[in-house]
């Protein structure tokens, strides 16, 4: 093996345990992290372009709420601000996601340091990044990538206010838990999760007696007001929505994906846990010791890591809905306190400097192999709505301009054309679907385009209607494919159907 990668290893592993140098470290070594999972990421997706997950919250990020008809509002907040400041590009928007695990870790790092030593609590951040939530999973942002901070942060702080019984890590936890409800409805079994690990834990009488649990409680209600208004004011919309989609599920259904959620969570986190098996020697008082600790400060971690965990796993088939593994993404935070912190689990610096090279080596591994990964995308052929995305802007823009020279203001028709179009459009126009609805006047003014694949004639006869009551309108079919290098892409056949603006107005 070249000395040069073991001796940055050993660079990087002294740093990390010097006190005077681990802090500023550990904030390069994830700025580094990030930019590779970030080249990683832009080359690999270079034939397939964003997500429509991604691109939706582009849309959502034009419309800014205090909620929207699927879920709250934290990502698109974020998407907002971003972009008001990076162009829309592929790299930028990856550049964002990459950042939801970087926080999440270092957060992670700081809460380590209140239940490991110095040589664990480097091992214990390495371990996560072998978790494909923190790279792979957390390149497309959604809802849930935005959930890693979050729930790291409220799990920090209820931990330090539970302790302590401080008042200023009880308001944080209470905005913390904001937060998260603010990021995603979810977000309430971390909330019954901790409330559980408080009521669990012996020392609850002190905690409950103190000030600390109701300052958490106020606060995180007086964070939450303007969206529980929202939520009053648009008849728990959200709710429905996700009633309708994963809800209402035979209950045989709902036990096998429960069962799915709780194998496949796991097995996330399978390749960290079975290195600290290794190290343990797999004892079973050591494996008892991990899951369920004897003293009381650790199984507090334990219960608050648990039971967001496994809370769903009961829950789903009680109310009839439906859950997937992904939907675990955030609840990792303290899986390296759970596996590292009993004393018999030994960690040497030989250790440190081998799960350090495998935590270095991956990204490094994926950049290199990241055109492969894009050829073969290519070859499999992508979604359409992702590989054409921009190429479908550019018609949607060069058929707009051939009937006016007014900025595109509005994009409806299929869903995930419509929010391609909107994310890559240079005007930054609005999407129609899902989203609150214009005026017939502000449409008369400004005009609109649809969007459809060109065989769905449901989505065509629909933009048809939505242009006639603006004026007279053109339907062009346009049939785009995207090749990458030299590899073909599929043809695909799209309508675009553009209403221009009926009412003269000035020229912005």
């Amino acid at each position: 093996m070249p000395l040069a990668p073991l001796k940055a290893i050993d660079a990087l592993r002294a740093a990390l345990l010097d006190p005077q140098r681990r802090e500023r470290t550990v904030l390069v070594a994830l700025a580094v992290y990030t930019l590779l999972w970030t080249v990683y990421a832009t080359v690999a997706k270079s034939s397939q372009g964003l997500h429509p997950d991604m691109t939706e919250l582009i849309a959502w990020s034009r419309d800014l709420a205090l909620g929207y008809l699927k879920h709250p509002p934290v990502a698109a907040w974020l998407d907002g601000i971003w972009f008001a400041v990076f162009p829309v590009a592929d790299w930028s928007y990856y550049l964002l996601a990459m950042l939801m695990p970087a926080i999440a870790l270092w957060i992670v790092w700081r809460l380590s340091a209140d239940y490991l030593d110095a040589e664990k609590r480097v091992v214990g951040i390495a371990l996560l990044t072998l978790v494909p939530f923190f790279n792979f999973h957390a390149l497309k942002y959604n809802v849930n990538t935005v959930l890693l901070p979050l729930w790291a942060a409220a799990t920090l702080f209820f931990l330090r206010s539970y302790r302590t019984r401080s008042m200023g890590y009880a308001a944080l936890a209470g905005l913390a838990a904001a937060a998260c409800m603010y990021g995603k409805y979810w977000s309430v079994v971390l909330l019954i999760g901790l409330a559980l690990a408080a009521l669990i834990d012996k020392r609850r009488a002190a905690y409950f007696k103190s000030p600390a649990p109701y300052v958490t409680a106020l606060v995180g209600l007086v964070a939450l007001a303007p969206h529980l208004i929202w939520l009053w004011q648009h008849h728990f919309a959200p709710f429905s929505y996700a009633a309708e989609v994963h809800g209402e599920k035979p209950f045989a259904a709902t036990a096998v994906s429960a069962l799915g959620y709780l194998a496949g969570s796991l097995g996330y986190a399978a390749v960290p846990a079975l290195i600290v098996l290794i190290l343990a020697r797999g004892k079973p008082a050591v494996l008892a010791d991990m899951a369920w600790p004897a003293d009381s400060e650790r199984r507090l971690a334990a219960t608050a890591f648990w039971a967001p965990l496994l809370l769903p796993v009961v829950l789903a088939p009680a109310i009839g809905t439906e859950i997937t593994s992904l939907w675990s993404m955030s609840c990792w935070t303290l899986l390296a306190v759970l596996l590292l912190s009993p004393p018999a689990v030994a960690v040497r610096p030989v250790d440190t400097r081998r799960i350090l090279l495998l935590a270095a080596a991956l990204p490094v591994v994926m950049v290199v192999v990241s055109p492969v990964i894009a050829i073969l995308a290519q070859r499999a052929g992508p979604q359409p709505a992702m590989a054409h995305g921009k190429l479908l802007a550019d018609e949607v823009e060069r058929a707009w301009r051939e009937m006016t020279l007014r900025p595109l203001r509005f994009v409806t028709g299929d869903a995930d054309l419509a929010f391609a179009v909107v994310a890559y459009a240079p005007d930054r126009p609005r999407a129609l679907p899902g989203l609150p609805q214009p005026s017939d006047a502000e449409l008369a003014a400004h005009g609109l385009v649809a969007v459809c694949f060109a065989e769905d004639t449901g989505c065509r006869n629909n933009g048809a209607a939505q242009a006639a009551k603006i004026g007279p309108s053109r339907e062009i079919v346009s049939n785009i494919t995207r090749n990458f290098l030299t590899f073909p892409g599929k043809p695909q056949g799209y309508a675009i159907i553009v209403a221009p603006p009926r009412l003269a107005l000035p020229a912005q």
